[in-house]
């Protein structure tokens, strides 16, 4: 990958955090560029990463092997009918929603275009990134934009587009899952008599805590859950009040209705 020119059409976070992961993991600075119509914008890329900027989309388009839709959706389509789009090229989207066939029409089809859905923990280098590849993306591509978005992550391939929207729903909106639930453990840590600094420091600390256990052990998080559930002990009673309000069929429909949403958007901003 060392060797392709990426350039990135938009300078917002996840381009920040996509380029910052990039370079870390070896990339030259002078194979990556991007665009953006803010002066300011540009002068800190430069400034931060000492790549080369673009206020013209067009110039970055004639540069690149990979060209990064790093934009929001509702502008996805405008900015791809824009450009004079090359057949040669890779073109990545980590625009949420649009389906990866609107892009290719959207940039005179028969383009090499995957798909891509990040979530918001990758600004920490710590996402969880979802990949789709259409039939135009040779085994070359897709190790490329592999090793983009691996550099702020993991990264799953599915061979189902439509399996993005449950991607969606489980990793793309999934932080807010557990914010919620750091949240509510902090409320109810105040309810119970801790100061609130000391109730959020609490939860926040076992949320990454409990995640980096799962990470590490081999054990899958029903059986870590068990092993931290003695029989009669403390935590087997939350565990059951959990059971008994129907924590899990909560997540259940929340995740559906996540995924029903993510298709509808998809219908919507993919005209």
């Amino acid at each position: 990958m060392n060797n392709q020119r990426i350039g990135f059409i938009g300078a917002g976070n996840m381009a920040r955090s996509l380029i910052g992961g990039l370079i870390s993991s070896g990339v030259k600075s002078d194979r990556l560029f991007v665009t953006d119509p803010n002066e300011d914008i540009r002068k800190s890329f430069t400034k931060d990463f000492s790549i080369k900027t673009f206020a013209d989309n067009q110039e970055l388009v004639e540069q690149c092997d990979v060209i990064v839709f790093a934009i929001k959706p509702q502008v996805l389509k405008m900015v791809a009918t824009e450009i004079n789009a090359k057949n040669s090229a890779l073109y990545l989207t980590i625009a949420a929603g649009i389906p990866s066939e609107s892009l290719n029409n959207w940039l005179g089809s028969n383009k090499a275009v995957v798909r891509s859905m990040p979530n918001t923990p990758s600004l920490v280098l710590s996402g969880a990134s979802g990949l789709y590849a259409n039939s135009q993306v040779s085994e070359e591509q897709k190790e490329i934009a592999e090793s983009i978005l691996r550099a702020v992550g993991i990264t799953v391939w599915v061979d189902d587009e439509a399996q993005l929207d449950a991607v969606t729903a489980l990793s793309g909106s999934g932080p807010a899952y557990f914010f919620m639930v750091m949240e509510a453990m902090e409320k109810a840590g105040i309810e119970l008599g801790l100061s609130a600094e000391t109730s959020r420091l609490l939860a926040i600390q076992t949320g990454f805590g409990a995640t980096k256990l799962a990470l590490e052990m081999d054990d899958a998080p029903e059986e870590l859950r068990k092993k931290v559930t003695s029989p009669g002990g403390t935590t087997e009673q939350a565990i059951k009040t959990f059971e008994e309000k129907g924590l899990v069929e909560i997540f259940s429909l929340a995740m559906k209705a996540a995924r029903d949403r993510a298709e509808e958007l998809a219908k919507e901003l993919g005209k």
